[in-house]
């Protein structure tokens, strides 16, 4: 039947529960810490919704509104709250008596409004401060939160209107719409939104992040942190952003500028105190390209008095701490503390018994860089020109007959085997997002087994305290993008109901706990899969646990990763006619390509992972689908044999044409 809902003002001492509140059997609803919020705004602004309320007994039954009416009740026992008494009268709407639907109201007016979207809510918070004039500390106090709190919000709302046109029509993850946050100007984000969206592929929150690190540098970060004193003097501009610590140096060539500089002073102390011949400063030491230096290192040499008396101290103080260690009842702070002891005393022994001869310091130096969130000193560096005689050469000059040439043999920098770590990471990570209930099991049994046994973590090769691992690559726009693409195909198919910032955590909690059990296997693999360290295969005697697992749920990683012209550019024109002979069987295309250059070789490589042709023999194309390099792939999958993928070569014809 329809209701007529007549106004009528009541005093808050004469509201009661109504028995017929759909709410009214939860009474963690109107628990303290679950209405402050809705406290704070009522004491602001006022009650801006009235109650439902029907007569009872003399009294009105509150039949819709039960947390408002507990929040007026905490206002008016609040002493420090002006303006709200047992007598101050409260808008309500009033159900007749003989009314037969009182519960279909009380439902109806809890759940027939709709919640308001994330989006909604942050650009309101933003209109709040640019319209209004409020600051976050009085839309803080407005709605009972932090002003941390609000400043997140308001960052989000004060993204660029596109970005957020965006995710509002779902072409982007609200995740990924958040993550342009990371810069303050709009221009900044919509400039590297459009560079990215023109691609036609799949944005995601990662991609973003890294786009913005090259227009600018926020000071939390530790380059931002160890140059900005220095920045700010020299009047570099900073795009401010309401959380201090995403503030940006948006002068990229000023950061290097110092960061070079600072490098630089760093080597020039590391020579002067150690007394090597030169010094200099990179941005990142690429091992790769530093090859060609030599090394020299310190000799043993014999302490004077004052030196011997020493190295007796420092063994005595050694052995001190070391007994010290043996106590069971250290936690690990005390024994950790003790342990650097023990490593610097042990740095100043060697010290006193190792030096460097002065042929050595005369020929070499020190090489600053910056890794790891510091300064790191590579020292005894010798130049290629000026690395000693080579020892086949003769006192004539004349060099003498030379060994067999290992040019062709495959060897892997440190800084290519570093980025193929990553490529595989992001794999598993693939892989373990992609069977949910495997790594499930997977997380729960080393959160349990950590947790309940003593001794050595089960596996060290994934982190569940809840933080994700962050991965570098030397060239992240340029790798193959299919395990990236699984990750977010899965990402988008989790379901986030339940993760509303604007409930408190003890709903969001609730909401969590109620999805089905396949939900939380998603959810949980998802974020056990983001804490997948670089890596390569495990190794079954080192962790076993591990290795069977990924032989398991990813016993070939070329269903998430695929060689591109990236990763055979990095390789030597040698290493690609040695693949195309001994791994792939593909001898006859190795002697064609002998004469070619590295480039049309790393072009045929393309085409032929892209899409093996139709050419090749059946065990070719299983070579080339099953094709890695060696130590990304798991036991999973059987390597493909040279003699598997070919018969017999002319290895003379090979090495002729080469």
């Amino acid at each position: 039947m329809t209701q007529s809902l007549q106004p009528q003002s009541v005093a808050i001492s004469d509201l009661i529960q109504h028995p017929a509140n759909v709410r009214a059997k939860s009474p963690e609803t109107y628990a303290s810490e679950n209405i402050a919020h809705l406290k704070a705004s009522i004491a602001t602004l006022g009650l801006l919704q009235p109650l439902l309320i029907q007569k009872i007994d003399g009294k009105y039954g509150v039949l819709a509104g039960g947390r408002r009416h507990a929040a007026l009740q905490e206002l008016v026992a609040d002493k420090a709250v002006k303006g709200f008494t047992k007598r101050t009268k409260i808008d309500c709407r009033l159900v007749a008596e003989d009314c037969d639907v009182t519960t279909a109201l009380s439902l109806a007016e809890n759940i027939t409004q709709a919640p308001m979207g994330a989006i909604d809510e942050f650009e309101a918070f933003a209109r709040m401060m640019e319209v209004d004039g409020q600051t976050p500390e009085t839309i803080a106090m407005t709605f009972g939160t932090t002003v941390a709190a609000v400043k997140g919000r308001l960052r989000y709302g004060l993204i660029h209107p596109d970005i957020r046109d965006a995710a509002r029509a779902k072409s982007i993850t609200l995740d990924t719409m958040k993550a342009f946050a990371d810069h303050p100007s709009q221009e900044v984000q919509k400039s590297v939104f459009d560079a990215l969206t023109s691609e036609d592929s799949y944005l995601q929150a990662y991609t973003v992040r890294q786009a913005l690190k090259a227009r600018g540098v926020q000071v939390s970060d530790d380059i931002g942190a160890f140059v900005r004193e220095d920045y700010e003097a020299r009047g570099g501009a900073i795009a401010a952003d309401l959380l201090e610590e995403h503030s940006v140096l948006e002068d990229a060539d000023l950061v290097n500028t110092i960061l070079l500089e600072k490098l630089t002073a760093a080597a020039e102390e590391a020579r002067s105190q150690s007394g090597f011949a030169w010094a200099d400063a990179v941005m990142r030491f690429d091992y790769a390209e530093m090859s060609d230096y030599g090394r020299v290192y310190p000799s043993p040499v014999e302490p004077d008095e004052a030196g011997q008396k020493r190295l007796e101290e420092i063994t005595a103080e050694i052995e001190t701490l070391q007994l010290e260690m043996e106590d069971e009842d250290l936690d690990d702070d005390a024994y950790g503390a003790l342990s650097e002891k023990v490593d610097d005393l042990e740095e100043e022994m060697r010290g006193l018994q190792e030096a460097y001869s002065a042929e050595d310091l005369g020929r070499s130096g020190v090489i600053a860089a910056w890794a790891h969130g510091q300064v790191q000193l590579h020292v005894g560096l010798v130049r290629p020109e000026d690395n000693a005689p080579d020892a086949s050469t003769s006192e004539a000059g004349a060099r003498t007959a030379p060994g067999p040439d290992k040019s062709d043999e495959i060897v892997y920098p440190n800084s290519l085997a570093d980025d193929l770590k990553t490529e595989r990471a992001m794999a598993l990570g693939a892989a373990m997002a992609l069977h949910p209930e495997a790594t499930l099991d997977l997380a729960l049994f080393k959160l349990v087994c950590d947790v309940l046994r003593s001794g050595m973590s089960v596996t060290h090769a994934i982190k569940v305290s809840a933080s994700t691992s962050y991965r570098t690559h030397a060239k992240m726009e340029e790798i193959d993008t299919t395990s990236l693409d699984q990750f977010g195909e899965a990402q988008d198919a989790l379901d986030l109901s339940w993760a509303d910032d604007t409930k408190s955590p003890a709903d969001q909690f609730k909401l969590f706990r109620a999805l089905a059990q396949a939900e939380k296997a998603k959810l949980v693999a998802f974020a056990t899969a983001n804490t997948t360290q670089s890596c390569f295969a495990r190794n079954p005697q080192s962790d076993s646990l591990m290795h069977d697992f990924e032989v398991e749920i990813m016993p070939d990683i070329r269903a998430y990763w695929t060689p591109n012209a990236a990763l055979f550019n990095r390789f030597k024109k040698a290493w690609l006619l040695k693949i195309l002979n001994e791994d792939l069987g593909l001898t006859q295309e190795a002697v064609t390509l002998a004469s070619s250059s590295k480039k049309e070789i790393v072009t045929f490589f393309e085409k032929l992972f892209a899409e093996p042709f139709a050419t090749l023999t059946d065990a070719q194309r299983t070579a080339v689908a099953a094709w890695c390099p060696p130590m990304m792939q798991t036991a999973g999958v059987a390597s493909v044999t040279n003699e598997d993928a070919q018969a017999p070569a002319e290895e003379a014809d090979l090495a002729e044409a080469a």
